[in-house]
């Protein structure tokens, strides 16, 4: 006899609403999500009903603390391997170093350790934070005008990850076909693409919000520390020291000797995450499976599915959007 799962919590977008918030849903622009119902627009930036919740609620009741760590990105920017590498290297002593045996990312997902903020607060607005040993590390897809005031007027660091814009959107692609229920069909590549240009997507408009942290790392470079993560699989052990020193735990020569930086890139590469059980059968519990977060974890990609005109048109836009700015993508 077949058994009836209940659906993923990401699939129950409208559900628990109070009519305050349905209310002030109505009053924003809407348009069409990538998995299911719709996006809402909400200062400036797009976001799915529950995601919104837990960005307004995070924005009203946390409250940060000097020594937290953040991780930020847009979604499908190489998200996951930052928090594999920033748990593994701020957590080093706590774990003895031991990278193949009893580590917590041999068990548990980089997103169950390093969780995002604004979805914690999706199903609880008086959360308790005080489980989380100092320095809290934190991660988050919000744009950086739309951090809490907290994390803004504090000392706390910030570590921005981003991608080719054509790579993020051809891996952001597959993501949400993964996610979207059977009956409704995958997004077709042209009907997602344009909607990617037009800056409808989750947490963007990409360029947007890139800038908003590009801006600040070069006005606060010893509070947000910009990455790319190209450059990152071009020299893995350069960028992972330069992550280290930002965090605070930089490695010692002893710990250099030891190879432990080359451990902890060994432990957090796709090839050993992707393969881990946990990695290829678990779940979060907001139901997404951890599988639907590893697909290939290179750089150009998306040579395979953008037809040239489509290269093309996204690379005018990208230059357009960051003309004068400095920022470039290879």
């Amino acid at each position: 006899m077949a058994v009836d799962h209940p659906a993923p919590k990401y699939l129950h977008e409208e559900e628990g609403l109070t009519q305050e918030t349905k209310d002030f849903l109505s009053s924003l622009p809407r348009d069409k999500s990538w998995v299911l119902n719709h996006f809402y627009q909400y200062q400036g930036f797009w976001h799915t009903t529950k995601q919104l919740v837990g960005v307004m609620t995070c924005q009203q009741q946390f409250k940060a603390h000097e020594t937290d760590l953040f991780l930020v990105s847009t979604p499908k920017s190489g998200t996951t391997w930052l928090k594999a590498m920033a748990f593994a290297t701020v957590n080093r002593v706590r774990y003895t170093n031991n990278f193949t045996h009893n580590h917590p990312l041999l068990t548990s997902s980089p997103h169950e350790l390093v969780p995002f903020l604004e979805q914690k607060y999706i199903d609880n607005s008086a959360l308790d934070l005080s489980g989380f040993t100092s320095p809290r590390l934190f991660s988050t897809h919000m744009a950086h005008t739309s951090l809490p005031e907290s994390v803004k007027d504090s000392k706390c660091k910030l570590v921005y990850i981003c991608r080719d814009p054509k790579a993020t959107f051809v891996s952001y692609w597959h993501f949400a076909n993964k996610l979207r229920p059977k009956n409704l069909g995958p997004n077709s590549l042209e009907e997602a693409f344009e909607r990617f240009c037009r800056g409808v997507t989750l947490f963007g408009p990409f360029w947007d919000h890139v800038l908003g942290y590009w801006k600040e790392s070069l006005e606060r470079p010893e509070r947000v520390c910009f990455l790319k993560f190209e450059a990152m699989k071009k020299e893995p052990k350069l960028h992972l020291r330069k992550l280290a020193e930002f965090l605070g735990y930089p490695f010692s020569l002893e710990e250099e000797n030891q190879r432990v930086p080359e451990e902890i890139l060994r432990l957090c590469s796709f090839e050993n995450l992707s393969n881990l059980e946990v990695n290829k059968t678990g779940k979060l519990a907001t139901g997404e499976e951890n599988s639907a977060f590893f697909r290939r974890g290179e750089v150009e990609d998306w040579v395979n599915f953008l037809t040239q005109e489509m290269i093309e048109h996204l690379d005018q836009i990208t230059e357009q959007k960051l003309f004068g700015s400095g920022l470039k993508f290879n």
